[in-house]
């Protein structure tokens, strides 16, 4: 595949990967999905500044891994591209980013409860879904990430797992592929989701470290991830693409 070919077919991923999340109601008006260049690891491929419900090919940019527009030509950006920016940098493996949200998420933003797999599906959000905490570095602000620095603390809050969560925000989902991190994104809301119904009834029974290794690594391979993306882009409305 030629190199022009190679990034076409990114973008036409990430572009379906906008429109998949927000028909997923992982992603409403707000978030936004990225890509590493394909070509330019040092670079990575964003919207401009719109809902991603709304986002074509010809609204996707490069930037550089400190969050700079490399031809911005008077589009606007997103305040909070800095979140991909330091991830793709920190994480070298990592090839997407998302952020959302997903209101099943917050209240375990702003509680004690620790979000963890309680079905095998939900393995891929790992062990326990680290919170980041805005406030321990940056006091009082708008509750947007940013800046560099904030992005970069956020990055070290999720270190080497697939998510965190953003107290009173949302959550970030990263990982190797676009297929990947979509996948990421909608088990950590549908996880959220069962263990809110689960808690009134009592305690729920999370799968155990093992059984996350495990169920993550065969949800991961090649052909579950083919047969979900595949699924989610046909829900979406891209069935063939």
């Amino acid at each position: 595949m030629h190199d022009d070919a190679i990034v076409r077919t990114t973008i036409q991923e990430l572009v379906i990967a906008n429109r998949a999340l927000a028909a997923e109601n992982v992603i409403d008006d707000f978030g936004h999905v990225s890509a590493r260049h394909p070509l330019r690891p040092d670079r990575f491929l964003l919207s401009r500044s719109r809902s991603p419900m709304l986002v074509s090919a010809d609204d996707i940019m490069e930037f550089e891994l400190d969050g700079t527009p490399v031809d911005q030509n008077g589009r606007r950006v997103y305040a909070e591209r800095f979140i991909h920016a330091a991830i793709f940098a920190a994480r070298p493996e990592v090839n997407c980013v998302t952020h959302h949200h997903a209101r099943s998420v917050l209240p375990f933003t702003v509680t004690d409860t620790v979000l963890r797999p309680m079905f095998h599906m939900a393995s891929v959000i790992g062990h326990a879904v680290p919170v980041w905490e805005s406030q321990d570095e940056f006091g009082d602000t708008n509750m947007l990430v940013d800046t560099l620095p904030m992005g970069e603390s956020l990055a070290r809050a999720l270190g080497d797992g697939t998510c965190a969560l953003l107290r009173g925000h949302g959550a970030v989902c990263a990982a190797s592929t676009i297929a990947g991190a979509c996948l990421v994104s909608v088990y950590l809301k549908e996880n959220a989701e069962m263990v809110l119904n689960a808690l009134p009834l009592g305690a729920p029974r999370y799968l155990t470290a093992g059984e996350v290794d495990k169920a993550a690594a065969m949800l991961l391979s090649p052909m579950p991830l083919e047969r979900a993306w595949t699924y989610r882009k046909a829900k979406a409305g891209f069935h063939g693409l």
